[in-house]
């Protein structure tokens, strides 16, 4: 069944990113560009993806969210200061 019309993704594609280690619709998203186009297959991956065993969820559970969310982060440009006058 496709999950996403936009980009031809199946469920069986999303099933499979899935086992092999992408956890959220952003991660299936970079994989297939599922879900970056008109949006509306998010939830249904949402539903695909569901809330089972995830590597990143387990390193939750076991405290170690600083260093998930440090991976995960973007880097951003420092903000420019504004000049005192």
């Amino acid at each position: 069944m496709y999950v996403c019309s936009c980009f031809g993704i199946t469920d069986k594609q999303v099933k499979e990113h899935a086992e092999a280690g992408a956890c959220t619709p952003r991660q299936i998203a970079s994989a297939t560009k599922a879900g970056t186009d008109c949006g509306s297959c998010v939830r249904a991956i949402q539903g695909i993806l569901g809330r089972g065993a995830c590597p990143r969820r387990q390193l939750l559970d076991r405290g170690a969210v600083g260093e998930v969310l440090a991976a995960d982060a973007p880097v951003a440009p420092e903000p420019a200061l504004a000049e005192a006058a």
